[in-house]
C-alpha cells in the first residue's frame, strides 16, 4: 500500500483502540484513533487516503450513522465496521451500504489486516478512478455546445454525413468540429475517446 494511506480507527472502548492500533502498526501501517465518530468528523480531511475500522455501536453518533454520514459527502475511505454485538440486520446494512466488511468483536487479528489491506487497495482504486473521472469531466466542459452535440452523435456510433444531417449543417462542418473535440477531449483515436468518455456525464443539449 502507499505510504500516505492512514488507517483511522474509531472505537470508544480504550483497550480496543489500543489493541487493534498495536496491531495495525506490526505491519507497517500509519494509524490514528479517535474515541467517537464525532471526535473523527472534526478532524476528517476527504483528500487523506485510507480506510476506515468502525466501531457499529457507541454513545450518540453510531457507526451507521458516521457511515451516512460520509456517504453524503461523496469519496470517502472504505469501512469496515466491527462490533461487540451480534446485530445481524445492522451487519447487513452496513454491508449494503458500503462496507468491506463486518467483524465481531474479539475481532480475528489475521482477518482483521485482510480485510484492512482489502480496503485500502480499493481505497486507491477508488481515488485513481474518481481522479480519471475528474480529468475526463474537465475535458468535457472546455467543449462547445455544438462540439458536446457532435460527440453524442460519434459516441452513438454515427457517421459524419448523418450527425450533420441532423445537426443541419455540413459534413465538413462536422469533421471540424469532431477533430476540435478530439484534441480537447486528448484522445488520439476513437477508442481512447470512448475510454474517456465512460467517465463523464453528459449535458443534455
Amino acid at each position: 500500500m502507499s505510504d500516505d494511506q492512514t488507517v483511522f480507527l474509531v472505537d470508544d472502548e480504550p483497550d480496543v483502540r489500543a489493541s487493534i492500533s498495536m496491531l495495525i502498526r506490526s505491519i507497517g501501517l500509519r494509524v490514528e484513533t479517535f474515541e467517537s465518530p464525532r471526535d473523527f468528523l472534526e478532524s476528517y480531511d476527504p483528500e487523506r487516503a485510507g480506510c476506515i475500522v468502525l466501531d457499529m455501536r457507541m454513545p450518540g453518533m453510531s457507526g451507521l450513522q458516521l457511515q451516512e454520514r460520509l456517504g453524503q459527502m461523496g469519496l470517502h475511505p472504505p469501512i469496515v465496521m466491527i462490533s461487540g454485538h451480534g446485530e445481524i440486520p445492522n451487519a447487513v446494512q452496513a454491508v449494503q451500504n458500503g462496507a468491506v466488511d463486518f467483524l465481531q468483536k474479539p475481532v480475528n487479528d489475521q482477518l482483521l489486516l485482510d480485510r484492512v489491506q482489502q480496503a485500502l487497495a480499493l481505497d486507491k482504486e477508488n481515488r485513481e478512478n474518481h481522479d480519471i473521472a475528474t480529468a475526463a469531466q474537465s475535458r468535457y466542459d472546455r467543449l462547445t455546445r455544438r462540439e458536446r452535440q457532435v460527440l453524442s452523435g460519434v459516441v452513438a456510433g454515427k457517421l459524419n454525413k448523418t450527425i450533420a444531417a441532423e445537426l443541419d449543417v455540413s459534413t465538413r462542418t462536422i469533421e471540424i468540429h469532431r477533430a476540435n473535440l478530439m484534441e480537447k477531449m486528448e484522445a488520439r483515436s476513437l477508442s481512447a475517446l470512448m475510454q474517456i468518455v465512460a467517465h463523464v456525464e453528459f449535458v443534455q443539449e
